[in-house]
Parts: structure tokens; sequence; C-alpha cells
């Protein structure tokens, strides 16, 4: 994003790390020093490079009740058995892998969901594509959920990416008529929630 390349360098350092390199590379899922399956099917695999502030996809995982179970019983054999293939998978919970890298094949994209960047992107636009995909995602939670569960959790996001896009709207409206009233000096680099990515406004 044009945004993130005209960050200071220690600010996308991380990024540079996936980013620059081939998409499908085999290290950036199993470690270099222990290149077992076993060991790319865990979650934590994922955390490496889908977190923070840009890309918050980590935190909403690991917080759902679907990565709580994951982290309570991760060691447990009986409730994830690592060893067996993703396509033998028959985890108590979804981890990353299980969803999207589906029945073991490696196109992460494949599996894609329809919502980017935490939801802020309204899936819903009724092209074919986003069609498509929401089938394909109400496929993947028919594993364990039926399909009306899917498409109404799919719904109430839709919803809330809506409500969430007039806030966001009637924020940036109340800014500019606070610049207009010349209400709107900025705020002081050492006092910036964004400042160099800490909070010290807190």
């Amino acid at each position: 994003c044009a945004w993130s390349i005209e960050r200071p360098p220690g600010d996308t350092a991380g990024c540079t790390f996936c980013h620059t390199s081939s998409e499908e590379r085999c290290s950036t899922c199993h470690q270099r020093h222990q290149f077992d399956p076993a060991v790319a099917r865990h979650s934590e695999q994922c955390k490496a490079c889908h977190w923070g502030k840009d890309h918050r996809d980590w935190e909403a995982y690991d917080i759902s009740i679907h990565g709580v179970v994951y982290q309570v019983n991760k060691w447990n054999p009986q409730e994830f058995d690592f060893s067996k293939k993703l396509a033998d998978a028959d985890y108590v919970e979804p981890t990353c892998q299980y969803c999207h890298l589906r029945g073991g094949h490696h196109n992460v994209q494949r599996l894609s969901t329809v919502y980017t960047s935490m939801g802020m992107s309204n899936a819903d636009r009724g092209a074919p594509l986003w069609k498509e995909k929401r089938e394909t995602w109400v496929s993947v939670c028919d594993d364990c959920h039926s399909p009306r569960f899917a498409r109404e959790n799919l719904q109430a996001m839709d919803e809330a990416c809506k409500d969430a896009g007039l806030k966001y709207t009637e924020t940036f409206k109340v800014a500019e008529n606070l610049m207009l009233d010349g209400m709107g000096e900025p705020m002081p680099k050492d006092l910036a929630p964004d400042w160099s990515g800490q909070h010290i406004w807190s």
C-alpha cells in the first residue's frame, strides 16, 4: 500500500519480510530449521505475519471462540492431532490452516475471506465474484455449522460493515467541519496516537 511505502523503515521492517518475497516460498509457513508439516499446521505459524495494527488477523482469531478453544486444547492430541494431514484433520475447532488451506492445498488465496482490513470492506456488493467467494466460505463453515448459520453470520457482518462505514463518514465530516472552523490544529507529534507506533498518549 502506498501509505506503507512512505513510512519509516522501522515501521515496515516486518512487512518487507513477507511482501518482498515469493508468496509461495515454503519457509513463509514452514520453519527453515524444523521443516515439519505438523509444526506448520499450528495457527501460530500465521501469526508471524498476520498480526499488528495494519492487519489484526491473529488478534481477531485469538479472541474468537475458535481461537480460545484452540489455545486451551492445542496440546491435547485427542483434540488436535497435528500429525494428520489437513485432509484428514478432525480438530475440535478450526485452525487458520484448516479453513484457509482446506484439504491440504497450498493456495491460501483460494479460500481467503471476502472481508478485508478486518471487515471494513463490505463484501455484499452483488458482483459474481463476491457471491462465489461467499458460497465457498459457507461451504467451509458447513464442516461444523449449518449453511444457514454461516449465511446469517455473513449477513450480520455485512450490516456491521455498513454501520461502520456510516460512522467512518460521520467522523470525517466532524473533522472537516473543525478544520473549516479553524479548530483543526494537528495534535503535537509526541501525543499523536500513531506516532512511531507508540501509544504514549494513553
